[in-house]
């Protein structure tokens, strides 16, 4: 099938050529991000193959049907920026890439944490300097501490695991209880029971009506004094305006960041001679307690490749006419 790849990099087209040898698609790769000033480059393909950034919602999905389109293709896990119902009403199919390497964002999770636990960032740019000074370098142990998880699925199981076997007291809390998390001693509990009692906070959980400023100034507020706070899930879920406060009060004593709330506007792209014109994005910046990733926690071989698989056999599965395995369907 013809396939239009919107906001493709360069790994994207290295991995998608190298499964679709197998798949025999027709793809097209273009740099600009899916929005309703873009729709037209869609021309005669009936698949779009989008990602986290790009624009579904219900005026570009109309544009879409009109030309034809009769799949999204999302090469992500999360559909937050997908207007499901709308698709559904223009009988547009949505399918995704649930599990690409649920390891890959769990282990940068734990990079964060210790990276700004144990000062790395700070620590090796003095050492570059010739300052070999621990001064200001004092980090914890996470061993006997106390984790708290938002969410357990694939990925906030396997972060409850890795710090339950660094010595850490594991707290979760989801909206239906994970069996494999409970059976490593996890132990769950109310939102509110969690963010009084953990050192660390580590959010996994989807973006959603309910989820979106899930961790707001007044949540912010009941954590612990110095807490560590980590999103490698969808920046939404945190209210970005609420960070600085927390920040400046010292009740977020340390923070790390995969995704941004507007991050729609910054990441995947190089604005090293544009500037960042986010004034709260680079109010964070301003913090040596802040790590920021730009969405980058996925970024591994092993998940490009399994995205690539997955998302072409996708395609084919549409192209096929049978069951979609990874369908998205309206709630």
């Amino acid at each position: 099938m013809k396939v239009l790849l919107y906001s493709a990099k360069s790994y994207d087209k290295e991995y998608f050529s190298a499964s679709n040898a197998h798949y025999k698609h027709e793809l097209r790769f273009v740099d600009d991000a899916l929005t309703l000033e873009t729709v037209d480059l869609v021309q005669d393909a009936p698949v779009v193959c989008v990602f986290v950034n790009d624009d579904l919602s219900q005026p570009v999905l109309s544009r879409l049907s009109r030309a034809g389109v009769k799949l999204i293709a999302l090469r992500c896990a999360g559909f937050n920026n997908v207007d499901i119902q709308a698709a559904c009403d223009l009988g547009i199919k949505v399918v995704h890439v649930p599990a690409y390497s649920p390891n890959a964002v769990a282990e940068h999770a734990l990079t964060l944490m210790l990276a700004l636990n144990r000062k790395i960032i700070q620590a090796n740019e003095r050492i570059r300097k010739g300052n070999f000074s621990l001064e200001g370098l004092l980090g914890f142990d996470f061993s006997g501490r106390t984790l708290g998880v938002v969410g357990t699925g694939k990925i906030g199981s396997i972060v409850a695991r890795i710090m339950t076997a660094m010595g850490m007291n594991v707290l979760a809390y989801d909206i239906s209880e994970n069996p494999a998390c409970k059976e490593m001693g996890v132990v769950y509990v109310s939102l509110d029971e969690l963010l009084q009692q953990s050192d660390v906070i580590s959010l996994h959980c989807p973006l959603t009506e309910h989820t979106r400023h899930l961790i707001n100034a007044e949540r912010i507020n009941r954590m612990k004094s110095g807490v560590m706070l980590i999103n490698t899930s969808r920046g939404a879920v945190i209210d970005s305006g609420a960070l600085i406060e927390g920040l400046e009060t010292g009740q977020i004593g340390y923070l790390g960041m995969d995704v941004y709330e507007h991050e729609q506007h910054l990441f995947f792209r190089d604005l090293s001679c544009a500037g960042i014109h986010d004034d709260t994005f680079k109010t964070l910046l301003n913090y040596q307690n802040v790590l920021i990733t730009a969405h980058q926690a996925f970024f591994t071989s092993d998940a490009l490749e399994n995205i690539a698989n997955t998302s072409l056999q996708n395609i084919s599965q549409f192209e096929r006419g049978i069951k979609l395995d990874n369908e998205v369907q309206a709630a």
